[in-house]
């Protein structure tokens, strides 16, 4: 697996090789990206190139999903009766490294439009998300991405916990 300089972390990757082999319920369906916009640096000015996501050159660095992987969730996204968005797709700080999530949020916005539930969760998907200028057509946004996925795994929140707890 040639990732170049792009952010690993390696006491993740266990956990992340037992998620890929997990059996979904359903219709639910994890779908990784076929291709990269890889960049030389994250400073100006910079090369980029699109490439396969297995070929980012030694000194590269992944900086966002490129057009195959647009097309391939873009069209996955249409079809979906709920959604759920944890983290952007790359650095889209950077206007040229961030097409993906902007298409990515405007897509979302449009099966909302369309009768899909969405939910994004995590102040850089929020951030995201209103760069694109979508919020107001996304079911729910919050700001706290990790206590939304708490949230929708059924755990109980501490501060709601203490709202609750009336010893």
């Amino acid at each position: 697996l040639n990732i170049g300089k792009s952010l690993l972390e390696e006491d993740r990757i266990a956990e992340a090789d037992s998620l890929l082999k997990m059996r979904l319920p359903g219709a639910v369906q994890m779908i990784l990206p076929d291709d990269v916009l890889i960049a030389d640096k994250l400073e100006a000015p910079f090369q980029t190139k699109i490439v396969d996501k297995n070929s980012i050159p030694e000194g590269w660095i992944g900086v966002d999903i490129g057009p195959r992987t647009q097309k391939l969730f873009t069209d996955k996204i249409a079809g979906a009766g709920t959604i759920v968005w944890n983290g952007p797709m790359g650095i889209f700080e950077t206007d040229e490294f961030a097409g993906g999530t902007i298409a990515m949020a405007k897509a979302i916005a449009e099966a909302s439009q369309k009768g899909a539930v969405s939910v994004v969760g995590g102040g850089d998907s929020a951030a995201a998300i209103a760069k694109a200028g979508v919020t107001d057509k996304i079911s729910h946004v919050s700001t706290g991405g990790g206590a939304s996925l708490e949230f929708l795994e059924g755990k109980v929140l501490p501060g709601v916990a203490a709202l609750t707890d009336r010893s």
